[in-house]
């Protein structure tokens, strides 16, 4: 046996002996097994005898085998991907959110569902969340209190004065010789007596106006709404609203929907919407149900639809009351807020709505909005008054 270690052994002795190598490498190693190119353990098997030879060198004698131990071999080929897991159950639905709701008024008890809540846009308001039985709980309001005034801030210090400009007054000019006097030209023919120009008096004049104001009491028994301070209408100077026992809150525009008249009659179109419209649409209205009735439709009820109620107001002796226009009808919104017993309701005007003779226009004493509603619908009724 040459330098090293040298025995024979079966397969299964071999087998002892590599893993004693390898379990034992730090002896090796001092020994001088530990050399491989690789960095592993060479021995040497003879093809013959089988024995089996460490040697101390790299290399191994002839006839004999080179086994390296612990060397570290070559990557293997990834293995494949394995499949895909089975999806999961879709979990249960999350309950319904509560909704925020809001309007131009407060909430009816039958908007909204329990834990709803509910804000008033106009009188920034809060209600909710809605009671179980259906109910809204009293509104809190989410404006808050005013704050105090805060203290006025210390004056500036004063600047200080600019200097004087340069130059003084310049001399007098000496003054021009007076002229000769002119004759006296010929006396002009008399001119005609003029017209004496009204005299504004009183707190209630603007411009030559002086007996109404807007939210006087007028001579129907109404409230006046609107006064002509520019003579912008050459037909009248004051519109009066009628007092309330001229007013309805029932009132149909018409009878039944399919409205039969003339498009000469119609009270469409922005002249029939405009300010002083409202007598002359009043009129066209009256006619345009005799129309029908001569032409064999159903007789609207006199008594039950707004323009014929307007016109039979006598409100203070008056028999001049009429349905008023849209623009007039607007001028009663936005002259007289709070004023004349106004409910916050729809009101018909005497205009037609557009594109249809089924409808005609209301506005809104809520929001001051008008809309187009079916003739059919029950809506507030105001006469109004020129003069």
């Amino acid at each position: 046996m040459k330098s090293g270690i040298t025995a024979r052994f079966n397969k299964p002795g071999l087998f002892l002996l590599i893993m004693s190598l390898v379990v034992g490498g730090a002896g090796a190693q001092a020994s001088g097994v530990l050399n491989s190119p690789s960095g592993g353990y060479l021995v040497c098997v003879n093809s013959k005898t089988k024995v089996v030879t460490h040697p101390g060198t790299t290399s191994c004698p002839k006839g004999s085998d080179k086994l390296i131990l612990g060397a570290q071999g070559a990557a293997g080929v990834d293995g494949l991907a394995g499949a895909a897991g089975i999806a999961g159950k879709d979990g249960l639905n999350g309950k319904d959110g509560k909704t925020l709701w809001n309007g131009v008024k407060d909430p009816e008890s039958t908007w909204g569902a329990p834990g709803d809540m509910f804000i008033n846009s106009v009188t920034k308001t809060l209600f909710g969340p809605k009671n179980l039985d259906g109910t809204w709980p009293v509104g809190v309001s989410l404006v808050g209190a005013k704050g105090d005034q805060g203290p006025i801030g210390l004056t500036g210090a004063t600047g200080p004065q600019g200097p004087q400009g340069p130059g003084g007054s310049g001399p007098a000019g000496p003054q021009g010789p007076a002229g000769a006097a002119g004759a006296n030209g010929a006396a002009g023919p008399a001119g005609a007596n003029g017209v004496a120009a009204p005299i504004a008096t009183g707190t209630n004049c603007i411009l030559t106006k002086c007996t109404y104001k807007i939210g006087d009491t007028g001579p129907g028994g109404g409230i006046i709404f609107y006064v002509d301070y520019n003579d912008q209408y050459s037909g009248f100077d004051y519109l009066e609203a009628s007092p309330t026992s001229c007013a309805s809150t029932t009132k149909p525009w018409s009878s039944f929907s399919s409205w039969i008249m003339a498009p000469v009659n119609t009270p469409a179109g922005w002249g029939a919407h405009a300010v002083g419209a409202g007598k002359t649409n009043t009129t066209a209205i009256i006619s345009a149900y005799a129309t029908e009735n001569i032409l064999g439709y159903p007789s609207p009820s006199v008594s039950n639809n707004a323009a014929y109620f307007a016109a039979s107001c006598s409100a203070g002796g008056k028999s001049d009351w009429f349905l008023g226009s849209l623009g007039e009808m607007k001028l009663i919104y936005d002259n007289l807020p709070g004023l004349g017993s106004f409910a916050e309701a729809d009101y018909w005007t005497s205009s037609s709505g557009p594109a249809s003779n089924n409808y005609s226009l209301a506005i809104s004493f809520l929001s001051g909005a008008p809309a187009p509603f079916d003739r059919t619908y029950n809506k507030a009724v105001r006469p109004i008054r020129s003069f």
